[in-house]
């Protein structure tokens, strides 16, 4: 399977957020399945405790730490995500976070890896920021200007889910006022 990126995104200008979204929704979609693992290298929280890398894993470097990846082992569904940043009629955003062949488990976090199940790490403009635990998040605020929002998919030991050697994951860009 070849590397494959899929970024649909709407950047919403600062005067359309003005003038307030009434009735209008707007949505910012992304779909990516893979992407390059040079972009996961970005500042992340301590590892948990007493996790052990699988010995089909390798290590990621996150800013000061390493973290390892899993790779999504041949025959079993490879597990996909996809973002869409819904501006919130009272403040901020709400981030949906579709995915197949994934189950999110936060009642299995730090503990013995399941296939395909775990958790989501949330990073905007590239910083860590955190742990998501299920499809739906709201983003209080942004910065102004235009914004990355990414969500990896990650083991239940905080693995990065890889398939291919490919991170999975999904990103939107979001522009706040």
């Amino acid at each position: 399977m070849s590397n494959h990126v899929s970024n649909h995104f709407l950047l919403i200008p600062p005067s359309a957020l003005a003038k307030g979204l009434g009735t209008l929704t707007l949505a910012l979609v992304s779909t990516v399945m893979t992407l390059s693992p040079s972009l996961a290298d970005m500042g992340h929280s301590q590892p948990s405790q007493g996790s052990t890398p699988a010995p089909d894993s390798t290590p990621v470097p996150h800013g000061a730490h390493g973290h390892s990846r899993l790779e999504i082992p041949a025959g079993q569904p490879v597990p996909t995500i996809t973002l869409i940043a819904y501006p919130d009629p009272v403040r901020g955003w709400n981030l949906e976070i579709q995915t197949t062949d994934f189950r999110f488990a936060p009642e299995h976090v730090n503990q013995a890896n399941q296939p395909n199940e775990g958790h989501g790490h949330l990073y905007l403009n590239g910083h860590y920021v955190s742990r998501v635990y299920g499809p739906w998040l709201h983003l209080p605020s942004l910065p102004s200007g235009r914004n990355e929002i990414r969500v990896t998919l990650n083991s239940n030991s905080h693995q990065a889910l890889t398939h291919n050697g490919e991170e999975i994951m999904a990103t939107v860009m979001v522009e706040a006022p």
